[in-house]
């Protein structure tokens, strides 16, 4: 499955973006799909995760309460919508689907992944 994300930007601090995910079919593989995040000079991490049913989503501590992920299965999309935006929220951020584990932690890995688009939270 082919990921593209879509939806980067330079905000100002307290700000708010929605990224997209398009995803090139739909199948089982895309069951589950994730965001996940990587900061200049640091390792790529979890941010927010969803199954095909939109339930029960799950996103890293240093988002709750901000960040919200949902999808629009007719569409083949997932999105991230991200309010109160914070400096340390800079990164590449990517989308991937296909998980290979680790379903329901931070650890949760996948095998696709989408090129990454910018967000840049300045202060």
């Amino acid at each position: 499955v082919q990921l593209q994300a879509s939806g980067g930007g330079l905000v100002q601090a307290g700000g708010s973006l929605r990224l997209s995910c398009a995803a090139s079919t739909r199948t089982r593989r895309t069951y589950a799909m994730g965001w996940f995040r990587q900061a200049p000079g640091k390792e790529r991490e979890f941010v927010a995760a969803i199954t095909w049913s939109g339930s029960s989503p799950y996103y890293a501590n240093s988002v709750k309460g901000r960040f919200t992920i949902s999808r629009d299965n007719a569409k083949n999309m997932v999105y991230l919508q991200m309010n109160s935006l914070k400096p340390e929220d800079t990164a590449v951020y990517y989308c991937a689907a296909d998980v290979t584990g680790g379903w329901g932690t931070p650890d949760v890995s996948f095998r696709s992944w989408g090129q990454g688009t910018q967000v840049t939270v300045s202060s």
